[in-house]
């Protein structure tokens, strides 16, 4: 079960045509993305989207750490290949500081 949900949010190049491949990629990830996700603790993972602009919650167990995945996935020639291909449609939300792409999101209030 997982312990801990994070949501981050990051926009899309503001195009159609581009917004459209991006879902479509989404709709078969690669099975080695899938894996890596698993891999570093993630128990399940949603991306929503409105215009370009997406949000994504990951629900993670005890073993998950944001350092974790990353060290995993620079070793991970698939992963890197996966997120140069994204960074195709992806850019930095406009408060965002240089090479930050995915940034997490502040909850500020729950019922």
């Amino acid at each position: 079960m997982a312990t801990k949900k994070y949501f981050l949010a990051l926009d899309l190049k503001n195009d159609p045509a581009l917004i459209a491949e991006y879902k479509k990629y989404h709709e078969n990830v690669w099975p080695e993305i899938i894996d890596s996700l698993v891999e570093s603790g993630i128990e399940n993972a949603e991306i929503y989207c409105i215009g370009n602009r997406l949000v994504m919650t990951l629900y993670v167990n005890d073993t998950f750490s944001f350092e974790k995945k990353s060290h995993l996935d620079a070793k991970n020639p698939k992963v890197q290949e996966w997120e140069t291909l994204m960074n195709t449609y992806q850019q930095a939300l406009p408060f965002a500081k240089e090479g930050e792409k995915w940034m997490l999101m502040e909850k500020i209030f729950q019922l």
